[in-house]
Parts: structure tokens; sequence; C-alpha cells
């Protein structure tokens, strides 16, 4: 039972944080300068890592399903197979796995940090809501970041398996052949709902490392033990809610 209030709870708290970030929406032109930083951070420094594992993710998507693939005949769909991956799933579940290990702990630390040593407690005390200041202009940079850097994954996915199609003697699908087969059966709502996903994934990375941040309690061995538990929290809340989002797409 105290399991359970204590997941409701969690829960709550997470959709307060939500609705409070929310209300200082249109002061996000004051907070402009904070929101490049974020930007910058969420997205640009962590775009290299994002680009070389989808990179190697298509090519050995590409790889294992050649092996396959060519037993019936069917290596020419290569392409397909490695596009509407990356796009729908692959893509937008390793950014947000990458941005909750990567952003997401800093954050649950940095806050959890302001928290442990009453650096929280003193911008209360001067009337700044840490909503304001601490949570929404995060919110706002990772959904404006994350269709960026799934793009991006995707882009260096699709590269990353035609380059082992042309140079991998027992596939040998020339280029053209693989991306005309990639776009043959790519619709644009293939697009839209890996984009909606990494939406929905990255949001909830960064509420989630925010408010668990937020409500640490305890001394210095409690920042580590929130670090931890945002990211695993994250993480299991990414493989859940894929299932559901691609239930509701479908």
């Amino acid at each position: 039972m105290k399991e359970l209030n204590a997941i409701i709870e969690n829960i709550g708290s997470t959709v307060l944080l939500a609705v409070n970030s929310g209300r200082y929406l249109k002061t996000l032109p004051r907070q402009f300068p904070r929101f490049i930083e974020h930007c910058y951070l969420i997205g640009y420094t962590t775009l290299p890592i994002v680009a070389i594992l989808s990179f190697f993710i298509g090519s050995v998507l590409a790889l294992q399903s050649g092996y396959s693939m060519q037993n019936f005949g069917a290596k020419q769909f290569i392409g397909t197979l490695v596009g509407m991956s990356m796009v729908r799933e692959l893509g937008p579940v390793m950014v947000s796995i990458l941005v909750a290990g990567r952003v997401g702990s800093a954050i649950a630390a940095e806050l959890a940090s302001m928290k442990v040593y009453q650096e929280i407690d003193a911008l209360v005390t001067m009337n700044i809501p840490p909503e304001r200041m601490l949570v929404m202009p995060r919110l706002v940079a990772v959904l404006f970041m994350m269709p960026v850097l799934t793009s991006i994954a995707n882009l260096c996915g699709w590269f990353g398996g035609a380059l082992v199609c042309k140079y991998t003697g027992f596939i040998s699908v020339e280029p053209d052949a693989y991306f005309a087969a990639l776009k043959r059966f790519m619709e644009t709502k293939d697009v839209w709902d890996g984009l909606i996903k990494s939406e929905v994934f990255g949001f909830t990375v960064i509420l989630v490392s925010c408010n668990i941040g937020l409500n640490t309690r305890g001394g210095p061995r409690e920042i580590g033990a929130s670090v931890t538990r945002a990211v695993v929290v994250s993480l299991i809340l990414i493989l859940v809610l894929d299932y559901f989002v691609t239930k509701a797409l479908v």
C-alpha cells in the first residue's frame, strides 16, 4: 500500500509541475537566453553521439536484415525496412534514451543539489517560482530540439544502411535502389508519427527529471539516488509510453 501511495503521489506531483510550468509560458520571451542555453545543452551537445549511434544502428540493421532477405530474394527492400524502422521506432526511442541518460540525469543532479543546499528555498523566498525559472524553459527547449535530433538520427541511420548495402558484397544494393525502396513505401504520416513520439518521450523525460530533482530530500547521498531514480523512471516510461503512443497512432 505504501508503494502504491508513493506512485500516486509522484504521478500527482509530476502532473502538477507540468500545469504550474505551463502557467508561466507567457514569460518565455524574458527567459529567452535561458531557453537558448537549454537548447544548446539538450540539442547541440547531444548531437554527436546521436549521429554516431544512429549511423551504426542503421548499418547493423541493414547488415542483419541482409542475411535473411537475400535468401528470399527481397534484398531490394532493405531500404524500406531500415527506413521504416528508424522513422517509426528506433529513431525516437534511441534519441529519448540518450536524452534521458545524458540530459535528464544532469537536470536531476542540478535541481537535487539546489534543493539539498536550499537554493530552491532561496528562490521561493525571493518570490521566484522554480517552475518559471528552472522547469518551463527546459520543457520548451526539449519540445523544440527533439524533432531536430530525431530527424538527424533518421538521416544518419538511413545513410549508414545505404553504405552497408553498397559495400557489403553479399548484399550489393546500390544507393539509388536503396533510397527508391525507402521512398516507395514510406509516407509522410510515418515521419510525423515518429516525431510525435519523440516529443512525448522528450517532454516526459525532462518533466520527470525536474520533478524528482525538485522533490529531493536529505543530504548529498540523496542527490545520487535522485539521479538514478530519474534515469530509471524515464527509461521505463519511454518503453511504456511507446506502446500506448504507437497504438494510438496506428
